[in-house]
């Protein structure tokens, strides 16, 4: 079955939201909504509407003027198998010791490197997304120069592949949070099917912002692969919840955001390590303290 995409941009989160909120009452009824931040510093956001049927242009056109958003564009989407899809473009990913796979590729993985099994349905965090293979990429570099987490967690931790990578070379457990209980639920089955319960807890938590994370800080070692926005947000309680000498992996950089996250950290005590870039995307790492 066809469907279509109603795509604009507008400035603004707050008239992002209210124009998100409006398209829901639209006729047709949208099967879904979504508003995005576009991460290139220009304070724009896209508010995306799939419908079963075609939307009329000339409601839309209204909508987009009522909102100051650009006029939506309209696209025809046909049905596709996605995860099938997926599975045939999606190829296993190698960052260091770590192998990222999905079971089709089960048979593909070598012997001599730490398997990381996420499932093409969960593809987002995956590996194959230039944030998440900067970081493990980071924490092989830090692993062959003789550092090993005691007290390690990942904030926002999608699929907890990152996590999951840190649990599987080094013997204490690792926390593994993040904001939207869908994810949650995902990192727990990931967990389980790599054989890492016990090994990795999961748990719903806005940053550090609970009992649980309050409890085991301060940590070694924080993997924070989201966004600048959330990244900067976070600064302060990063210094406060990791010890001194420890480290902090982060990402979800655009290249052209990096030096401005990583002065936001100087200033909060952390010294930079590292700036890797991966296509259009930088993981910084950086340990607290002078």
């Amino acid at each position: 079955m066809t469907t279509f995409s109603a795509i604009t941009t507008l400035s603004g989160r707050e008239a992002a939201d209210n124009l998100a909120e409006v398209l829901e009452d639209f006729d047709p009824t949208p099967e879904g909504v979504g508003v995005f931040e576009i991460e290139n510093g220009s304070g724009r956001w896209e508010v995306a509407a799939y419908f079963e049927a075609a939307p009329d242009d000339i409601a839309l056109a209204l909508l987009a003027t009522a909102f100051a958003a650009a006029p939506f564009a309209v696209s025809e989407i046909p049905e596709t198998d996605w995860v099938a899809h997926v599975k045939r473009e999606l190829q296993p990913v190698e960052a260091g010791r770590f192998f990222v796979y999905g079971s089709h590729d089960a048979d593909r993985v070598p012997a001599d490197r730490v398997p990381l099994l996420i499932e093409a349905a969960m593809a987002f965090g995956t590996g194959h997304h230039g944030t998440t293979k900067g970081c493990l990429l980071a924490l092989e570099r830090l692993a062959a120069e003789g550092f090993q987490a005691r007290n390690a967690v990942d904030i926002g931790c999608g699929t907890a592949v990152l996590a999951m990578a840190a649990a599987s070379i080094w013997p204490d457990p690792v926390l593994a949070s993040d904001i939207d209980p869908v994810a949650v639920e995902v990192a727990h089955a990931n967990v389980v099917a790599n054989g890492l319960e016990g090994r990795v807890t999961c748990l719903e938590a806005a940053g550090f912002d609970a009992p649980a994370l309050r409890k085991a800080a301060p940590y070694d070692l924080v993997f924070a692969n989201i966004l600048k926005g959330p990244l900067i947000g976070l600064a302060p309680a990063m210094a406060r919840s990791i010890a001194e000498g420890g480290v902090a992996i982060l990402s979800g950089i655009l290249n052209q955001q990096a030096e401005e996250v990583a002065d936001v950290y100087q200033n909060a005590g952390f010294a930079l390590l590292e700036r890797d870039e991966q296509a259009e995307w930088t993981t910084l790492v950086l340990r607290r303290g002078q």
